[in-house]
């Protein structure tokens, strides 16, 4: 889970810890780099998981509340200490959030939260119904960013930060925080938690590529762009970069930002000099996790299959598409900017991708248990299609493989059998899976269709499920025919 780049290249026992936040809990894993004598043909990853934990978001511990977030990450780390884990090794830690996940903290005091985080579903236009705030936030957007531009969605971070500009405007020393950088400023707090109230402590946030794409940054040239402090500044937030307004920091995931406070150290046995380093988003921790250390091939993907779907690939071209929810992440291990020739794209690897709403949770929704999801899926033949034709969103509005805030759910007809009901949920939310990965392919991603496509998430326990994703992803796929590829990541 924490980003391989960012490891230490020592030997011996040095452990690295990975927090993910995600829709439905919050995880942490503990690694460690195997000896040499274990490396094998069949065990070519050079690190392996010693301890692993989770916690999930309840209603008491809600996802959308930052006290929750830290509250999930004391609790794990409090765990693992009691734990025959030996957290005294641990040289850095990674945190990932879920993507475009933020809310605007203080920073003369303290990371007092200003603004409550909004989601990553949160919709600017969808959510300011009966106001003209999410109308003019998406004004200012299609005025200033280029065309289909990832930071025009209106689930974006920067979405939501001209929308609170609107609301209020943006007073001195409030900065906006992605859910990674807002657990990472904590983990480095001098000692102090977020919104101690300690007036005289200022805080600087730092972020990452990742968590800063749908915020606007320009991900090709690492920095941010004249057109958004164009925008802002037409928005009346004067100098957002100087002032700290968006992430005055943004490094590579895996990069060293700064060390654990003492207050942390003592806290939960950890040494002191432990590297918070930079984080990224919780699909693109799930592709890290399942190539498990190794440089893939392009054409790698990894589907994670939790509350919600989403979908990544390595390619060897950027492509982006703000209408289909399509955007590329630069991936950290093949260079960077000072190894890269932009004339050719030489050495440069785009993570591509979408996310949709659709996922796991409608299965919740429609009270399917843990048992009856296992014994119904027995009985499913993953190589007949159902008659169904599902879309099976939870709740109004979709982000990917079609960004459309009004798209509702297609749950209808309800067939008095569960096992068919299944069936016909199970295909819709495979059939959202391989649109994302045509759409991906329509827009030139490089190669044309996945080679093989990992899995992880809940959904990933499912074996009948990923033989009949397979047979899907399989039918798009365009090179000679050949067939897709659907495993269970490690």
């Amino acid at each position: 889970m924490a980003c391989v780049n960012g490891f230490s290249q020592t030997s011996g026992v040095d452990r690295f810890v990975g927090f993910d936040l995600g829709t439905s809990g919050a995880r942490v894993s503990v690694i460690e780099r195997i000896s040499p004598e274990e490396l094998n043909s069949e065990n070519c990853c050079p690190y392996k998981e010693i301890h692993s934990d989770s916690i999930p978001w309840t209603d008491a511990m809600p996802y959308d509340a930052a006290p929750s977030w830290i509250y999930a990450i004391d609790t794990l780390l409090s765990r693992a200490s009691s734990s025959s884990v030996l957290l005294s090794t641990v040289k850095s830690i990674c945190v990932s959030g879920t993507s475009a996940s933020c809310l605007m903290i203080d920073s003369h005091k303290a990371g007092e939260v200003t603004r409550s985080p909004r989601m990553y579903d949160y919709d600017i236009i969808r959510r300011s119904e009966g106001t003209t705030y999410g109308i003019k936030a998406k004004e200012l957007l299609e005025q200033f960013a280029p065309a289909r531009h990832t930071a025009q969605a209106p689930t974006g971070s920067l979405a939501k930060l001209l929308c609170w500009n609107e609301e209020k405007r943006i007073e001195s020393g409030e900065v906006l925080c992605h859910q990674s950088d807002y657990v990472s400023m904590y983990l480095m707090n001098n000692g102090k938690k977020c919104g101690s109230g300690r007036a005289e402590m200022n805080r600087i946030v730092f972020s990452d590529w990742h968590n800063c794409l749908k915020c606007g940054y320009d991900v090709k040239n690492l920095e941010w762009p004249s057109w958004l402090v164009d925008c802002l500044e037409h928005a009346g937030v004067n100098d957002p970069v100087g002032r700290g307004i968006i992430p005055p920091q943004v490094v590579s995931p895996g990069q060293p930002m700064g060390s654990i406070s003492q207050d942390i150290s003592r806290k939960f046995g950890l040494p002191e000099g432990v590297t918070v380093v930079g984080g990224t988003t919780d699909s693109n921790a799930a592709f890290f996790a399942a190539i498990g250390g190794t440089q893939p091939e392009f054409g790698t993907a990894v589907t994670s299959l939790g509350s919600t779907l989403a979908i990544k690939q390595l390619s060897r071209t950027f492509v982006e598409d703000a209408d289909r929810g399509v955007y590329s992440h630069r991936f950290p291990l093949f260079g960077d900017k000072s190894t890269t020739d932009s004339s050719t794209g030489d050495n440069e690897a785009w993570l591509i991708g979408g996310a949709s709403n659709v996922g796991c949770a409608v299965l919740r929704q429609k009270e399917f248990s843990n048992d009856e999801l296992k014994e119904l899926s027995r009985k499913i033949d993953p190589d007949q299609d159902s008659p169904l034709s599902y879309y099976p969103l939870t709740k109004k509005g979709e982000r990917f493989p079609t960004a459309d805030s009004g798209r509702e759910p297609l749950m209808e007809p309800v067939p008095p059998n569960r096992q068919e009901y299944l069936h016909g949920i199970l295909q819709g939310i495979s059939d959202v899976e391989r649109d994302g990965f045509l759409a991906l392919g329509q827009l030139g991603a490089s190669p044309e269709s996945p080679s093989i496509v990992w899995s992880c998430g809940g959904g990933a326990q499912n074996e009948m499920w990923m033989k009949m994703r397979e047979r899907r992803i399989s039918g798009i796929c365009s090179n000679d025919g050949a067939k897709v590829v659907v495993r269970r990541a490690p």
